[in-house]
């Protein structure tokens, strides 16, 4: 199990600049997803890693040995394409044995490697079958054993499951979440998908415009997002501005045209704010952390939205609304089947308000 260390990475593509001086450390055995959208700088970091992208400054190092300056092939690093990156005139057991007979392993060696990587894969039967014949979840698990097969340091992986089925998605997220933690190599995986990085990291880091805008594992970003940027990235995209108040214990919002003054308790279950002393605020909030109440039937210990419903969806499971509270528009999951042109109130627990000054809000600063 190896480490990686990454020191105040920059690179640049011409003129404009992809990375800012980028720090992050992996620890062995650590599966760390790189979360963000297009163009934030994650596949540049990976491919940064890799080897395939030079740097301008900087130092990245593997299992405690610099290879800023190395070329690929001698980083000890395998890399999983989005693209699968597949021999098409190859088979699969020639796909997988590819890195192994460019290292030049006798053959007995690389067919005992490549039929454990076929019985670890669940693709028993198909070593001497096409890999054009295969299916796209089976051709990426081809891929998966090749870059396992020549036994890494580090395992990087590019999005690998963006081209697949939902369904196969799904399965092969915890598919190689439970492989890698089974062979205890340590991993980075590229994605755009908040749920994917979620459900297969230890820890996450979030990219916004080169730099990091925060770190932490799935629940401490989601519950505890660092800034107005990654509130919204992580699914807390309705807001709503106020004018509050923080004091010691409670968070003292005023009055406004669509809702009433309420004191709101700070802390674990209560709201989180990011600002001291008064001032307008940025409270964020997501569609499934709040419900809906007949307009007049609202609780006292919660911040209550009155508005109206202006769009009604039925997505599975749950109903799903939009709020039109002053000129703006609110998406709300609730259980109740209820009419377009209904009054209704939004309440708003305070644990689920993420609130940030209006300041950093519009600078959309990290």
């Amino acid at each position: 199990m190896a480490e990686l260390h990454v020191e105040n990475l920059t690179v640049a593509y011409g003129g404009s600049r992809v990375l800012n001086g980028v720090s992050l450390h992996v620890r062995p055995g650590e599966f760390v997803a790189l979360l963000g959208s297009s163009g934030c700088g994650k596949t540049t970091l990976l491919r940064a890693v890799s080897g395939f992208v030079p740097v301008d400054g900087g130092r990245i190092a593997i299992a405690g040995r610099d290879v800023t300056n190395a070329p690929p092939e001698r980083r000890d690093t395998a890399m999983v394409f989005q693209s699968y990156a597949l021999w098409p005139h190859m088979t699969t057991a020639q796909n997988i044995g590819y890195g192994l007979k460019l290292r030049r392993w006798p053959r007995p060696r690389i067919a005992e490697r490549v039929a454990e990587m076929l019985r670890l894969l669940k693709l028993d039967g198909l070593a001497d079958r096409n890999v054009t014949q295969l299916s796209g979840g089976q051709r990426q698990r081809v891929a998966l054993g090749r870059a396992l097969a020549v036994n890494p340091d580090i395992l990087l992986l590019d999005e690998p499951l963006s081209n697949l089925d939902a369904r196969i998605r799904l399965e092969l997220r915890y598919e190689i979440r439970a492989l890698q933690q089974r062979l205890g190599i340590t991993a980075v995986h590229v994605t755009h998908d908040r749920e994917e990085a979620m459900v297969m990291a230890d820890r996450i880091v979030i990219l916004n415009a080169g730099s990091i805008a925060q770190i932490g594992t799935p629940e401490e970003i989601y519950r505890r997002p660092a800034s107005a940027f990654v509130a919204s990235f992580l699914g807390a995209d309705n807001v709503v501005p106020l004018q509050a108040t923080r004091t010691e214990r409670t968070l003292e919002i005023a009055a406004g045209p669509d809702h009433d003054a309420v004191s709101l308790p700070l802390g674990e279950e209560g709201a989180r704010v990011e600002m001291p002393g008064s001032g307008p605020v940025a409270a964020h909030f997501r569609t499934e952390s709040v419900r809906l109440a007949a307009a007049g039937q609202v609780p006292p210990d919660a911040l209550v939205l009155r508005g109206r419903i202006t769009q009604a969806a039925y997505p599975g499971g749950r109903w799903r609304y939009g709020v039109a509270v002053g000129g703006a528009v609110f998406l709300v999951d609730d259980d109740d089947r209820r009419t377009v042109g209904d009054a209704v109130a939004i309440v708003i627990p305070p644990s689920a308000l993420h609130c940030f000054p209006l300041r950093r809000e519009a600078a959309g600063t990290a």
